[in-house]
Parts: structure tokens; sequence; C-alpha cells
């Protein structure tokens, strides 16, 4: 289907329109099917390949980090390509019907790493098949989806409610994998292992495909299209100009710091808590508790976060979220190995992380508002396609962080030894209590809030910082 078909049909809708709930919801379910992806990825790839292939810590989180690079380059195509789509079904909506297929299939190509063939072949399949999922087809789902954030309304509290409801989604997916994976691998594996892995895939990537239908059939993009004139003449900017308006956007640059640093954490905390419930608090089984806690304290404040919204601006519920996310975090490293503590901290994080998710994409859909106004250049494919090239280099980055961790503690030869129970901390602990400093720091000084309201008022006016579209 070519990305400039005719556009004539496309039904004209108030931009700074107020959405139901109907909508809502079927676009948080995009991030609920996407991290039946994401997350069965972060929680569990490094764990099938050093457990059940067994592969070197080392060697699977560097083959894992340097894919990201070419994720990021294909971040910034697929950004490319939103901008330039013009379709009945608007600029973002379509990928997510043309990526959903492809993708399901590579991933449980991912999870199915023959058990017979050589180490070498081994890193060769892991490169391969982790390059299709991540780099191409997920790549060409997610930019997308995040595009439409920012599409289907300019209104900032619907803006904040799609955010939350996305991220109170994306945790119950989260909170499904840390559940069922556990339990289908083992169903399944009981004989053979690899056999498990690949049939728990295959289970969740059907549900994927089957829920992903559903964003795309309920949901609609509003936002003006500024990219194409009257005559139905493409005027987008040159990739250039697009990235300039971003970088000089100091707003979207905040944003992107702490994204980064935040999915740089993430890699590192939840792809090391499997082994810090079965190595340092020697309870394996106390794994899915201590995950789910985190998960469903997160879900409970989100419902709530709304509410809060109309009252606090998103910067601040951010920015008391990464506070109490750092208490949670220090109270880890006093827990020792009593398992009730512990509990006790992934609540409070998760209590700070639903903040945190509630606000994160749609401070960022702002950000890119704003960078509208200030250079008279849209770019939300480029600016959402390149926020998500740097958070996909910092849950590289973390990935491979990880690794090398677990390797300078000798995980591999003895990961019941001091040093691999001290690494699993490092990851577990410390890492994310610097990532909670940078955090507030961006945080404090996005102050878009004071005026965001007028620079929507422009727009919608057809007025930029320095004159008129």
């Amino acid at each position: 289907m070519d990305v400039t078909m005719n556009v004539k049909n496309v039904e004209k809708m108030d931009s700074n329109a107020k959405l139901g709930w109907g909508e809502r919801i079927a676009y948080g379910l995009g991030d609920y099917a996407g991290n039946l992806v994401y997350s069965f990825i972060s929680a569990f790839l490094l764990v099938y390949y050093t457990e059940v292939c067994g592969m070197n810590a080392a060697t699977a989180a560097s083959v894992m980090a340097i894919s990201r690079i070419f994720d990021g380059v294909s971040d910034l195509i697929m950004g490319r390509l939103v901008d330039k789509t013009h379709s009945r079904w608007g600029k973002a909506r379509p990928w997510l019907i043309r990526a959903s297929i492809p993708l399901a299939i590579s991933t449980v190509l991912m999870f199915s790493l023959p058990a017979s063939i050589g180490d070498g072949a081994k890193a060769a399949y892991a490169f391969i098949t982790y390059n299709l999922v991540s780099t191409v087809f997920f790549t060409m789902l997610n930019v997308p989806y995040a595009s439409m954030q920012g599409m289907m309304t300019t209104n900032q509290y619907e803006r904040g409610v799609l955010g939350n409801v996305r991220m109170l989604l994306a945790t119950f997916g989260t909170m499904t994998i840390n559940t069922v994976v556990p339990y289908l691998t083992g169903a399944f594996g009981t004989d053979n292992a690899h056999r498990g892995w690949s049939y728990t895939a295959i289970i969740m990537m059907v549900a994927f495909f089957a829920i992903n239908l559903i964003t795309f059939f309920v949901c609609k993009e509003r936002a003006v299209d500024a990219t194409e004139n009257n005559e139905g003449v493409d005027n987008q900017p040159s990739i250039a100009v697009a990235l300039k308006s971003l970088i000089t956007n100091k707003y979207w640059v905040l944003q992107v710091v702490f994204l980064f640093s935040l999915y740089f954490m993430m890699s590192t905390f939840f792809g090391s808590n499997y082994y810090y419930a079965q190595y340092v608090l020697n309870n394996e089984k106390a794994y899915a508790a201590l995950a789910n806690a985190l998960s469903l304290s997160q879900m409970g404040i989100m419902f709530v976060t709304p509410a809060i919204m109309k009252k606090v601006p998103k910067r601040w519920l951010a920015f008391g979220g990464m506070a109490l996310s750092g208490i949670g975090f220090v109270m880890t490293a006093f827990a020792g190995t009593n398992v009730q503590i512990v509990l006790v901290s992934n609540i409070i994080k998760g209590i700070g992380f639903g903040c945190g998710a509630a606000t994160m994409w749609g401070l960022l859909q702002d950000a890119i508002t704003y960078g509208q106004w200030n250079s008279g250049v849209q770019a939300i494919g480029m600016g959402n396609s390149a926020s998500s090239f740097t958070t996909k280099l910092g849950s590289g980055f973390g990935t491979a962080a990880l690794g090398w961790i677990l390797a300078a503690g000798s995980f591999n030869s003895n990961p019941t030894g001091e040093a691999s129970i001290a690494a699993i901390k490092v990851a577990v602990i410390w890492v994310p209590i610097v990532v909670v400093v940078i955090g507030l720091v961006c945080l404090y000084l996005f102050d878009l809030d004071t005026k965001y309201d007028k620079i929507v008022e422009d727009i919608e006016n057809g007025k930029w910082k320095d004159g008129e579209f």
C-alpha cells in the first residue's frame, strides 16, 4: 500500500477532542499487546539465552546491545515514513496492521533457537532474530503507535489520560508476562525446555495479534496534518530540518535524557530481578510475587492519576513518582534476604513507577507540540521515532551493562559467589538509584506546563512563535 495514497476521504474531526473511554482503552490495549513482546524480551530473553540455550551472559548481552544501534537507525527511518504517510486511516494507524503478523512470527523464531548448533551459530541466530524483532518489526509497530497519542488529540489532559491508560495496560501486559511465562514454559517444557519456550511464544503472539486489531479498528487520528497543503501536496520538511527542530527544543531534549536513563535502568533492573530472587533471596518462587507486587501497585496508582492530573501538572506528578521509587530502591538496599521488606519496597517502587508511567508519554507529546510552535516545523513521527531511538539505545546499553556487570562478577562460573551477588545488587539497586537522581533533575527543569495552553491556541490559529504556518 502506497504511503502517499489519496486522502480525500479522511474524516475531518476536532483536533482538540475529548475522547470516550472506549477509545482510550482501545489505545491502551495497543501497549498491552506490545508488552507481550517487549516485556517478554526484557524479563526473559537473557534468561532464555543463558539458562536454556547455554550462551555466555556477556556474549548474549553484547549481541542485544550491538543490535540496538541498528534498531535506533530504523526508528529514525520509521519516523520519517510515518510523517510521509497519508492514508484514509491517517499517518500512523495503517502501520499497526502492516507490522503485526511479521512481528509475531519473528518473536516465535527468536524464542526457538536450535539446541544442537554451536556457540558461534547460536550468536548469529540470536543476532538475526533479535534484529528482525526489535530493529525491523517492533519499530514498524511501536513508532507509529507512539505517534498516534499525539495525533488522536491535542488536548493536554486527554493526552495525559491516554498516556495513563496506555501505561496502565502496559503494566498489566508486563504482569501477564511475569505470571504466565514461568507457568507455561514449565508446563510445556517438562521434558524439553526449548519446546516449552517456543510453545509459550506462540501463545503470546496469537494473543498479541488479536488484541492489536482492537487498537487499529477503534482508534482515530484527529490532529491537523500540517505537512499537506490544500492541494494535497506534501510539504514535509527535510530530515535535517526536522532533526534541527528537535535538538533545539529544550523540552524534547530533557525528555529524551529522562527516557534514555529510565530505559537503561529498566533493562538492568527488570533483566536481573529473576536472578535477584534466585540467588540473592534464595527463593526463586518469590519472583512472580515480587514482580506482581510492583506491577499491581503501579496499576493501582494509575487508576487515580487521571484525577490527580486535573489538580497537579504532569511533570510534578512524575517528579513525585521518581522520588518515591528512589525510596523503594534504598529500602531494597537495606533488605538483605528479607523477602517481606523487598515486597514492601517493590510496592513503593510500583507506586512511583506508576506516577512516572502515567505521565512520561504525555510529556513527550507536549514537548513535540512545543517544538512545532517553537520552530514552525511539524515532525510528530520524527519526534517520536528519535525519542524511541534513545529509549532503545538506553535499553540496549542497559542490557549490555547488565551482561557486563554479571560477567565482572563471574556470574556464569559461580552465580552464588560473593562477587556475583554484589553484581546482581548493582543492577537491581544502585543503577536505579543513580537514574532516579537524573530523572528528578530533568523533570524539575521541564516547566512547559506554564505556557502550554497559549501554544496550543496559537497552533490552532495557524500561528507559531515567529509567524504563521
